[in-house]
């Protein structure tokens, strides 16, 4: 399996790619404005482009030494981005992350976004869930969450409710629906289509475009806001572009790297509030940023890109 990591190591010898060199990556990033979409229940806006904490993230939040996780939220955090996606399901994600943004003097700036789920064989206890909702809130050590959504469908009866809740009372500003899973996708459209959320969070990359059919049409039909995850199909996307340099015409959407040309496309429908690619490394975090700035591919370019990406082994 190749990550995007050994990908890196092998272009490393080319010369040719700007997201090689973290300063590079970091000042061109720096230097252009970041897209924004609004949130359509509010208009808040947010940058396109964020921060997921599963993944390596998740990994090294369970290790003693997290200093690459304190450099990847500061990086954020100054190049401009808000959004950070995390979970209690994530292991120490969540308490390590509250750490580091408190620490920083970030906390307040961000855009938590963080997730309830205690359902255990289809049930979910309340009591729990109320447990799991105070401990988000300790760790994250804000007044009121931004966004906190029910992960991967549990238990909508019970969980969703709870979560309109702690809405009513001021302590939750948006909530939401969430799954990756494509045995949930009909209870998501059902979800969207019947409950009033703010929010959904799902899948979606340049070449698993399921979303595309029914659920982000859908999501702009109800003015639900959509936060994507795995929008490098975690790892599958590495493996596919392996060895290969980013073509020279993504220079026409101001990519420079093969992360930025997945997340531009991603970025590029309409639908798509936030994207929370997950990463442990800061140079990544500035190479992913750098996808939040400059032109968007229209629908010929989105055509192209695909055809590109299709014709991959």
């Amino acid at each position: 399996m190749t990550t995007r990591r050994e990908w890196l190591q092998r272009m490393a010898g080319t010369g040719g790619m700007l997201a090689l060199d973290p300063r590079a990556v970091l000042a061109q990033a720096g230097k252009a404005k970041l897209i924004t979409r609004a949130i359509p229940s509010t208009g808040e806006r947010l940058p396109i482009v964020g921060l997921g904490s599963s993944a390596t993230f998740a990994q090294v939040a369970r290790s003693e030494d997290v200093t690459a996780l304190r450099a990847v939220l500061g990086r954020m955090a100054e190049l401009g981005g808000t959004v950070f996606d995390t979970a209690p399901a994530y292991g120490a994600s969540e308490e390590v992350a509250g750490r580091i943004a408190q620490d920083l003097g970030i906390a307040k700036r961000l855009f938590w976004a963080t997730k309830l789920n205690v359902a255990r064989g289809g049930a979910a206890d309340a009591a729990a869930a109320r447990s799991q909702l105070e401990t988000s809130f300790r760790r994250i050590g804000k007044p009121a969450i931004d966004l906190i959504q029910v992960h991967n469908m549990g238990d909508l009866r019970t969980q969703l409710p709870l979560l309109r809740e702690y809405k009513e009372k001021g302590r939750v500003r948006y909530i939401g629906v969430t799954t990756t899973f494509e045995g949930q996708y009909a209870e998501l459209v059902q979800t969207m289509r019947n409950e009033p959320i703010d929010f959904i969070g799902t899948d979606y990359a340049i070449d698993e475009r399921h979303a595309e059919e029914t659920i982000l049409p859908l999501a702009r039909d109800k003015g639900i806001a959509v936060l994507v995850y795995a929008p490098f199909g975690r790892t599958r996307l590495w493996r596919r572009v392996a060895g290969r340099k980013v073509p020279d015409w993504a220079g026409e959407l101001d990519a420079s790297s093969w992360a930025q040309f997945f997340l531009k496309y991603v970025a590029s429908h309409p639908a798509v509030t936030a994207i929370t690619p997950a990463t442990s490394r800061p140079a990544n975090m500035a190479d992913n940023m750098g996808g939040a700035t400059g032109r968007l591919p229209d629908a010929a370019m989105r055509k192209r890109m695909i055809e590109l990406v299709e014709a991959l082994p």
